[in-house]
């Protein structure tokens, strides 16, 4: 596999590290000289320097072949935009990868139809929702091709949902629950699995139902 990646600070050069120890092949592209003489005496000829933005670059670091993949994970957000929108629109790339520096701006990936992306910053506040829950949902992962989303929910013995099979809770349109945790163990939520307070549940549904999936799995109220 040939990868392209745009942006060699540690997050670039980490995943050329990664992806050569995988056995791929790699081309790096870093715009600052001080680091990319850095980056080339480590990784040689497969690093090039200059803007990852500008089309001449692109097609010096080869992206005419094209690449399996192009990565843009430089710290400007809508750097990672245009160098994914060029390898998609003016090279045919089929796969592209982006990194978010601010999950303020997710939307403008989403807007010109970037994906999948990474923010390290969503992913530590997930893990921290996770560790710390507030509202009892939380959100584990976005599928936005599907328009769904999983997250789990902890069941306590207020919830209205804990006595009753699995069968028989009248869950929201276009959300569905996918697994039981209890003791370690996990289990189909499906036919007549009867939910218990304590009780790890993974659900999947459309955005904007978890507000009436909080209602039935958890105390009244929502909360």
């Amino acid at each position: 596999m040939y990868i392209l990646i745009a942006g060699g600070g540690k997050v670039g050069a980490n995943l050329t590290r990664s992806v050569l120890d995988l056995g791929h092949e790699v081309t790096l592209i870093e715009q600052r000289r001080d680091r990319w003489e850095r980056l080339e005496e480590e990784f040689e000829h497969r690093a090039q320097l200059g803007d990852a933005t500008e089309l001449f670059v692109l097609e010096r670091a080869g992206i005419a072949r094209p690449p399996d993949l192009v990565v843009a994970v430089t710290g400007d957000d809508e750097d990672n935009i245009v160098i994914c929108q060029m390898a998609r629109e003016h090279y045919g790339v089929e796969k592209v990868i982006a990194r978010v520096n601010d999950p303020r701006n997710q939307p403008l990936f989403e807007l010109t139809g970037i994906s999948p992306t990474v923010s390290a910053t969503s992913i530590i506040l997930a893990m921290i929702e996770h560790e710390v829950p507030e509202h009892g949902l939380i959100h584990l992962l976005e599928l936005r091709k599907e328009n769904l989303e999983i997250v789990e929910v902890q069941l306590d013995a207020n919830s209205p949902s804990v006595g009753k099979q699995v069968s028989r809770i009248q869950l929201p349109t276009g959300s569905r629950l996918i697994t039981v945790m209890r003791d370690g163990q996990a289990q189909m939520a499906e036919g007549e699995i009867e939910l218990r307070a304590g009780d790890q549940v993974l659900a999947v549904l459309e955005p904007g139902k978890e507000e009436e999936l909080r209602k039935v799995l958890l105390r009244k109220g929502g909360l």
